[in-house]
């Protein structure tokens, strides 16, 4: 069981990148799939979230109407697709799974990351001039 975040890399503000998130050994769409970030110094941020039974997706208030969560169930991938990026938006960024009962709704909260696991390797994302 193990997942894969890629697509990260250096790009300049008001830029855009697309992240995605691959899993091997399971199928994603059983869970509900966050994404997370976390900066040097600071704890993992909860950014968006796709849930599994009607695809329903959250954001964070720091990057609504920026960023955009989509799933391929026949890719087995989920893609955060990042749009007027700011250097504020500079971090790894992982994603995890989630069995939980409404546990995208909690994606905003403090410390949403406990409500998930399976964090797998992140993906660095710089946004600079």
């Amino acid at each position: 069981v193990q997942l894969q975040a890629s697509g990260g890399g250096l790009v300049q503000p008001g830029g855009s990148l697309r992240l995605s998130c691959a899993a091997s050994g399971f199928t994603l769409d059983n869970y509900d799939i966050g994404w997370f970030r976390q900066a040097p110094g600071k704890e993992h941020e909860g950014v968006s979230c796709i849930s599994k039974q009607d695809r329903t997706t959250y954001y964070a208030d720091s990057v609504k109407g920026r960023f955009t969560i989509s799933r391929d169930n026949a890719k087995n991938t989920v893609y955060l697709q990042m749009n007027s990026l700011k250097p504020e938006d500079t971090a790894v960024y992982y994603c995890a799974t989630s069995v939980l009962d409404d546990v995208c709704t909690k994606i905003d909260s403090p410390r949403s990351s406990g409500y998930f696991g399976s964090f797998g390797q992140g993906t660095q994302v710089t946004v600079s001039s």
